[in-house]
């Protein structure tokens, strides 16, 4: 499993890098809005077109398929976890605030950018599993570019590495070692390519930052007073490969 330790290694740098580019300018200052910085697309921009180049590149197409066979040579029994870690990073935003660790948002202003990366992210992975076509690696399905898990859980890490990376960075670190652990198991399990984690990563954390962006702007128009605070939301969802409802009440 050397080569799987590398993966993961591989994973966690990429997120490490995704927020230590901001953290030297953003967290001396609490702002509870982000502003937008050019230079915050280079890195998922990046991840994003390794992946969809990876559709067409062969050379890309051989790496996939040597981390396939790398994987497959160690895999004993499947390991569900990423079913549940994708989630694990968002909720952990809620539990801090739930044990007293406030972040940079209200329970409204931070469920409304929630759900704002959410619908971003499941948009895009959707609209992208419909239009490429990829078989998965287990040839269970053809909507395997780009993974909806790993998407899921970078978009949730780059939520509370926003909300607590003036609380400690270390809130980020955790979140984003969960969410490459998550990728890491979509590979081992056989359930998608390199290509698929890396291009889910990086629609994550752009998600998550697009919320962010236009969350002033957003708030403005749902919550026109201020002093008005939204008591619940239901709302539909879809990953990619599955279907639900959500709720959050605020009491």
């Amino acid at each position: 499993m050397k080569n799987g330790r590398i993966l993961f290694s591989l994973l966690l740098l990429i997120s490490i890098k995704s927020f230590a580019q901001e953290f030297d300018n953003d967290s001396v200052v609490v702002n509870n809005n982000l502003e937008f910085k050019p230079t915050a697309l280079i890195l998922p921009g990046v991840l994003i077109g390794y992946g969809v180049v990876g559709i067409e590149s062969d050379g890309l197409k051989f790496w996939n398929a040597e981390i396939k066979e790398e994987l497959n040579e160690h895999i004993d029994e499947k390991l569900t976890v990423d079913d549940f870690s994708q989630y694990a990073p968002a909720l952990a935003v809620y539990g801090l605030n739930a044990a007293g660790v406030k972040g940079k948002h209200n329970f409204r202003d931070r469920t409304t950018i929630l759900l704002t990366a959410y619908t971003i992210m499941a948009a895009s992975v959707t609209t992208l599993k419909q239009t490429t076509k990829i078989l998965r690696p287990d040839n269970s399905s053809a909507n395997s570019f780009p993974s909806g898990h790993t998407a899921t859980a970078f978009m949730g890490a780059e939520f509370l590495w926003q909300e607590y990376k003036d609380v400690s960075p270390w809130y980020g670190i955790a979140g984003y070692a969960v969410a490459a652990g998550t990728g890491f198991f979509r590979m081992y399990n056989d359930r998608h390519w390199f290509t698929d984690v890396v291009a889910g990563a990086g629609i994550g954390i752009l998600s998550t930052k697009c919320a962010y962006w236009v969350n002033p702007w957003l708030t403005k128009k749902l919550f026109k007073d201020k002093q008005t605070q939204a008591t619940s939301m239901v709302y539909p969802y879809y990953n990619g490969e599955q279907m639900g409802i959500g709720a959050v009440f605020n009491f």
